[in-house]
């Protein structure tokens, strides 16, 4: 609906087409895995880890399915009650690819909250807000690699020289993780501007699909009126959720990732794509050490606690995905193609909308009636 991954279109640009690609939806629901065993294998991966178990409460308190006898906002968030023992986790939880990575992204926060639940209250918040995002995501770089899959049962044969299934790999996680870039961007660049009414209100709908077309190549597909709020959409809007933390999440879990990954030493031995930190209490540990810190210390410190840096660094997400991008060069310039968008391209029969005279309505009112009133001498 936002754009904001471009996984569905995965069936359309797999590079490979006759490979297969890293779904397991069919094995979770084959095996019979519900929310509770979604949950658990979660759990299982940062306990694995050396980090903490979440409380029997967190069971017998979470919402993890959608309840029959109420109705109920499914989007996944986790809780902390702030008394050191109280955690849990609201999701609708279905046995499919994409939630079990939800899963593994709300654990992250749970296991945040674990860590620094002896802090002042005052502390009880990660480094900052993108820090919080990025910790079960940064899990779930190892569980969807072919090799974790693999070794807990949801994929039955591993190859790991099998370049075309790995470039699918990647296409599929660059449809997920890099095409959210931009998204994650322009939502707070909008409001942003909103705030510092850069845009007037008039503006604001025109002002959101200008820094689409801009950043993502997205146009509306019918034209839109300046009193539409089409920005609205999106939860974190009325809601009035910070964004850019999501932007920060996607740059920095690949930091971790890497750090984590030399930590378990994994790498140099493999691409970082496959890297599974799986089991390496020396990887948990190096993390650990710096969730339970909290907010207690300035972001840089906690970075550099973990990343051996105090700055964001784009540098591991594309050594992730440099297969890839070697791979698109090649086919781009293959078949002459420029990367890059037409940013005064429209679909065809689009109709602008936002710019139309306040007379439109008449004229569409006169056509109406011109039509009925042929219909009508006709009969």
């Amino acid at each position: 609906m936002w754009a904001q991954s471009w996984g569905n279109i995965l069936d359309i640009v797999t590079p490979y087409p006759d490979k297969p690609t890293i779904d397991v939806t069919d094995a979770l629901q084959e095996q019979g895995y519900n929310a509770t065993a979604i949950f658990k294998l979660t759990d299982d991966f940062f306990v694995d880890l050396g980090m903490i178990k979440v409380p029997e409460s967190f069971w017998t308190d979470s919402m993890l399915e959608k309840p029959d006898d109420r109705d109920v906002v499914c989007h996944a968030s986790a809780w902390d009650f702030y008394n050191g023992k109280d955690f849990r986790v609201k999701q609708c939880t279905e046995p499919t690819m994409d939630h079990l990575i939800t899963a593994h992204h709300e654990m992250g926060h749970i296991q945040y909250f674990l860590q620094y639940k002896d802090q002042p209250v005052v502390y009880r918040d990660g480094a900052n807000p993108g820090f919080h995002e990025a910790v079960g995501d940064v899990m779930a770089l190892s569980v969807q690699t072919p090799e974790h899959l693999y070794k807990i049962g949801l994929l039955d044969v591993l190859d790991e020289n099998d370049y075309e299934t790995d470039i699918n790999f990647l296409m599929s996680m660059a449809l997920e993780k890099v095409a959210f870039l931009p998204f994650g961007l322009i939502i707070d660049l909008w409001r942003w501007r909103v705030f510092s009414e850069d845009y007037t209100p008039e503006e604001y709908n025109q002002k959101w699909w200008d820094l689409r077309m801009e950043y993502q190549g997205i146009v509306e597909p019918i034209g839109r009126h300046g009193d539409d709020f089409d920005p609205g959409a999106k939860y974190h809007v009325p809601a009035n959720v910070p964004y850019i933390r999501y932007f920060v999440s996607h740059v920095i879990q690949f930091q971790f990732h890497k750090a984590l990954c030399e930590a378990a030493k994994v790498v140099p031995g493999k691409q970082l794509h496959r890297c599974d930190i799986d089991g390496s209490h020396d990887a948990g540990q190096l993390l650990s050490d710096m969730l339970m810190k909290g907010s207690s210390q300035p972001w840089p410190e906690a970075m550099l606690a973990v990343a051996n840096t105090t700055e964001m660094d784009a540098g591991p997400l594309f050594e992730y995905f440099e297969p890839l991008y070697e791979w698109l060069k090649e086919e781009n310039s293959k078949y002459d193609v420029t990367p890059g968008w037409d940013k005064s391209w429209r679909p065809l029969g689009y109709s602008d909308f936002s710019t139309a005279s306040v007379t439109t309505p008449g004229i569409i009112l006169t056509m109406v009636l011109l039509i009925c009133t042929l219909i009508m001498n006709r009969n």
